[in-house]
């Protein structure tokens, strides 16, 4: 297995410098690299571009060239697409020099995601399992087609000029966001696949309570919102605007704030900005494990915002939890980390 702390902080196996989880080239040695979900760790690989796992020989996966993909595969003797990678139904083709480059980009940003969501032992099925619900992405470009980004019975639509920093931050300001990222795009259309997958008919009270009825008009709410925006004093029952628009949309935007919080936990454990108890394989479940997440995360996010202003940056993390929003995330948690 390869050296990990705190599932973040990896180092290179052969001269022990320090890797990111993206790095499929160690800058010190020069060693090719890749990433192997099921031990979430990070190997050398030979000359032949492979590398032997508890007794599994790997290789990189098919899109290491298109998608900078660095997972591994098991090998077969024919190209093979990743855990990642094979989610993806739709990318720009090998013509598309312009749209290529922010393909890989949001598959890097999806790698990111699915390595949590398999960390937090959630269930992840794809279109191959059930042809009707199961997990996709289109990862398309508003170059040549109009493109929506959004969910919809478990595909995900990525509109790849998000990846442009001027488009996204341009939105980001029509729309009076304080946060707009292709990471948060991803974190928040996941939210919508698990709200299909984890609210059954025993967990729907507790999903009304929280968020309402799930069943009101879609359409009516998104005309309403576009025309009438948020109401009046929303910040102390919702993370974001957003999020008042639909109790989907708030259940999706509360969903990815809890991916923000127990992936940014981790990895500041990783770095000892955070007790090691906070990583994701040691936080308990239920209410006991989210009192603990929560007394990490506030003055974590505090002096990181404190940070970024000496450096002249606007807050990392731009955002406000009263009590209503934190009963909304404990939910979320209790959904995916429930007590014994």
């Amino acid at each position: 297995m390869g050296t990990v702390i705190g599932m973040r902080d990896f180092l290179c196996r052969r001269c022990g410098q320090r890797l990111s989880f993206e790095n499929s080239l160690c800058l010190h040695c020069t060693s090719a690299l890749g990433f192997w979900l099921d031990t979430r760790s990070i190997h050398v690989l030979d000359e032949a571009g492979r590398v032997e796992v508890d007794g599994q020989l790997l290789e990189r996966c098919m899109n290491t060239q298109v998608a900078q993909c660095n997972w591994l595969v098991p090998w077969t003797g024919i190209p093979t697409l990743c855990a990642s990678c094979r989610l993806t139904r739709t990318r720009p083709g090998d013509w598309d020099q312009v749209a290529l480059p922010a393909y890989g980009q949001a598959e890097a940003a999806k790698r990111r995601v699915i390595l949590e969501l398999a960390e937090l032992g959630l269930p992840i099925r794809g279109r191959d399992e059930d042809p009707v619900n199961g997990l996709a992405f289109d990862l398309l470009s508003s170059a040549h087609e109009p493109v929506v980004t959004g969910h919809a019975n478990g595909v995900i639509t990525l509109d790849l000029a998000e990846d442009d920093d001027v488009h996204r931050e341009a939105m980001r300001v029509e729309l009076a966001e304080p946060y707009r990222t292709v990471l948060g795009h991803f974190r928040h259309e996941i939210g919508h696949y698990y709200q299909l997958v984890l609210i059954d008919d025993a967990r729907r009270p507790g999903f009304e309570e929280h968020f309402g009825n799930p069943d009101l008009d879609y359409q009516a709410a998104l005309d309403r919102h576009y025309s009438e925006g948020a109401p009046r004093g929303w910040e102390q029952t919702y993370v974001s605007s957003y999020a008042t628009m639909h109790p989907a949309e708030d259940f999706a935007e509360t969903f990815a704030h809890y991916l923000h919080i127990r992936d940014t936990l981790d990895t500041a454990a990783a770095f000892a900005m955070a007790p090691s108890g906070s990583t994701l394989d040691s936080v308990l479940p239920g209410d006991v494990g989210f009192d603990r997440l929560i007394e990490w995360w506030l003055p974590l996010t505090w002096s990181l915002n404190q940070i970024n202003r000496s450096m002249g940056h606007p807050d990392l993390y731009p955002f406000v939890l009263p009590k209503p929003v934190l009963a909304k995330i404990r939910f979320v948690h209790n959904l995916v980390a429930p007590a014994e």
